[in-house]
This record gives C-alpha cells, sequence and structure tokens, in this order.
C-alpha cells in the first residue's frame, strides 16, 4: 500500500479528478495548501502598494492506494496536473510514501481491503 501525496495548481483539480476517474481512482482526500518553490512568489499592487506575495496557494491530493493503482494514479496526475504538452514550472509535484496500515473505522477491516 502507498500514501500517494500530490501537489497540483487549484485550476487543474477538475482535470486531474477526471483523470483519476478514468483509472478508476475515486477515494481522494483535498486540502487547500499554500507553499512556494521555484516560483519563489510573485508581486501584487494593493492600493498602490507593490507586495510581494511569497506563499502561492495549490491543492494537496491525498489518495491511498495498493500496489497495482500506484502507476496508473501518479499517470493520471500527470495527465491532469500538467499544463500545456511540457508542463510548466509551479505544475506541481508528487510524492510516494510507503503506508504501514489502513484501517475502517465503520467495519474495523485492515489493509488493502480497507482501501
Amino acid at each position: 500500500m502507498k500514501l500517494i501525496i500530490a501537489i497540483i495548481q487549484p485550476n487543474r483539480l477538475e482535470a486531474v479528478k477526471a483523470a483519476l476517474t478514468e483509472v478508476e481512482v475515486v477515494r481522494l482526500t483535498i486540502v487547500d495548501v499554500q507553499g512556494f518553490g521555484r516560483q519563489k512568489g510573485h508581486v501584487e499592487t494593493y492600493r498602490g502598494h507593490e507586495l510581494a506575495v511569497n506563499l502561492i496557494r495549490k491543492v494537496q491530493l491525498q489518495i491511498a492506494v495498493n500496489e497495482e493503482f500506484v502507476e496508473p494514479t501518479i499517470s493520471a496526475i500527470i495527465k491532469g496536473g500538467r499544463t500545456g504538452n511540457q508542463g510548466q514550472i509551479g505544475d506541481g509535484k508528487i510524492f510516494v510514501l510507503p503506508m504501514e496500515d489502513c484501517i475502517r473505522i465503520r467495519t474495523g477491516e485492515r489493509g488493502e481491503e480497507a482501501i
């Protein structure tokens, strides 16, 4: 079992959800997050004053999958999250973490059956 954490642009969320549905990944958690990478923020003008905005709004997806769904899930996130054919700085990142256990609260099922 793996926990896939993806950080994407908010405007790509619907495309990523559609791509995940195509590969039969329909369970996910979505969290609004802020951060920066290579973009290092941007400058905005507010009431005539320039303000440096260091944190950029992103969306974090948390998806628990069994081993056979890892690569299809990653491919779907890349397909839906990439801007254009080549992508752009700021499109996001995907992290794949080992998941020791999963427990369904309602039934008490554990492991792969609980996902």
